[in-house]
């Protein structure tokens, strides 16, 4: 049997500049519905994996970062412009990577839903899954 710290889970953007490596297990998995998350990603909502900062390494070109000014700094590949990371302030020893960008989806199974009340109506995922209890408030 794998142990946590033998566990490597790896993936990178789409032109495969970014590349990472997560070690161990991710702390959770879940869908994020807010409106921030969604513009940015584009996409009627993001799906992350939470780690504890240590145990992300980046193996490739390190990603661009944008900062929001509201203590919230996202990720992205500079070349492709695909969405790597999330990274907020009140959760300063966390980073919450893309579940898309990860080679071994099935290792990674969303547990719950953040920020139900902005989701698109029309939008029906997972919907067995419970909401998330997220202590900061989402970002415009």
């Amino acid at each position: 049997m794998e142990r946590m710290a033998d566990k490597v889970l790896s993936g990178h953007c789409y032109c495969g500049a970014v590349k990472f490596e997560a070690h161990g297990d991710s702390e959770w998995v879940g869908h994020c519905h807010c409106e921030s998350c969604r513009r940015y990603s584009g996409s009627a909502m993001t799906t992350f994996a939470g780690f504890k900062r240590e145990q992300v390494v980046y193996t490739g070109t390190m990603p661009n970062r944008y900062s929001s000014g509201d203590g919230v700094t996202r990720s992205f590949c500079g070349q492709c412009g695909s969405s790597v990371a999330y990274e907020n302030a009140g959760e300063a020893d966390s980073i919450h990577l893309h579940l898309g960008l990860f080679d071994d989806l099935e290792q990674l199974v969303p547990q719950d839903h953040s920020f139900l009340s902005e989701k698109a109506s029309w939008l029906h995922a997972d919907e067995h899954l419970p909401e998330s209890k997220w202590s900061f408030p989402a970002q415009d």
